[in-house]
């Protein structure tokens, strides 16, 4: 089976080693410049030669490979176009050139409780967001125990989500997500959700995704958690890829950046 939309190809090969290709990827965004009000001030601008918005060069030709099994970091400055990288891969933006190739199916855990209505319970929401996941009720039905359990809010289930506080939240959905099982991961600063004690739930449970050799993509800008997770790390800077490698050298090229 073979998906194709636009630059971005989905695949599913058992045979192909190579989880992730990203080759010669750009990104480009056009920012507004001048406001034109009405039809008159657009064509004046136009004849002038403004156009109205600048384009922002976010991704300048990005190649690497990720292998089946690789835990790899991404870090990068804000604005150093990481965030943009991640929401390709997701299938959220796409790219304007350039190739991209997802072999196999691809979970991203992005903005936790996205799906969430504070209107409803914690019970309704969890069913929601597992929708959303792809579960069905029957699968929801086996599985929610353990998300309250993980979680540890279970006497806060048939209150409404808008009555938790931010951090509760973020442990229900992170708890929901966790279930969804995919061939590549893709995570966004996950790791800092919640206290401490929840942090360290989710550290474990990346330990056992490291033990496993789960494919797994991390965005962040914990060097800690790139040293202690990642077998490789990607520094991107200026919409560029300066290093690429084990992740102690890479996080001290990052950590130099800010000296």
């Amino acid at each position: 089976m073979k998906r194709t939309i636009g630059s971005r190809t989905e695949i599913n090969d058992p045979n192909n080693d190579i989880a992730i290709s990203v080759k010669n990827l750009y990104k480009s965004f056009n920012l507004p410049t001048e406001q034109a009000f009405g039809l008159k001030q657009a064509l004046f601008n136009r004849l002038r030669g403004i156009k109205g918005y600048k384009e922002q060069k976010v991704l300048k030709g990005l190649n690497f490979e990720i292998k089946k099994g690789e835990f790899i970091g991404i870090i990068g400055r804000n604005g150093s176009g990481k965030s943009t990288l991640l929401k390709i891969l997701a299938g959220i933006y796409y790219p304007q050139k350039g190739e991209l190739i997802i072999n196999g199916n691809l979970i991203p855990f992005i903005e936790l409780g996205v799906g969430f209505n504070p209107e409803l319970t914690g019970r309704e929401n969890v069913y929601m967001n597992g929708a959303l996941l792809g579960f069905s009720n029957q699968e929801m039905d086996k599985m929610y125990d353990d998300i309250w359990e993980f979680a540890e809010l279970k006497e806060f289930q048939d209150q409404k989500l808008k009555n938790y506080s931010s951090g509760m939240q973020v442990r229900l959905a992170f708890s929901i997500a966790i279930r969804a099982k995919g061939d590549i991961l893709l995570l966004d600063e996950v790791l800092a959700v919640g206290d401490a004690a929840f942090q360290q739930k989710c550290n474990d449970y990346f330990k056992s995704l490291q033990d496993k050799k789960q494919t797994v993509i991390l965005v962040t800008h914990s060097m800690e958690n790139i040293r202690k997770f990642c077998t490789r790390s990607i520094l991107i800077n200026n919409g560029k890829i300066l290093m690429d490698g084990k992740p102690d050298p890479v996080a001290e090229s990052y950590e130099k950046l800010f000296k």
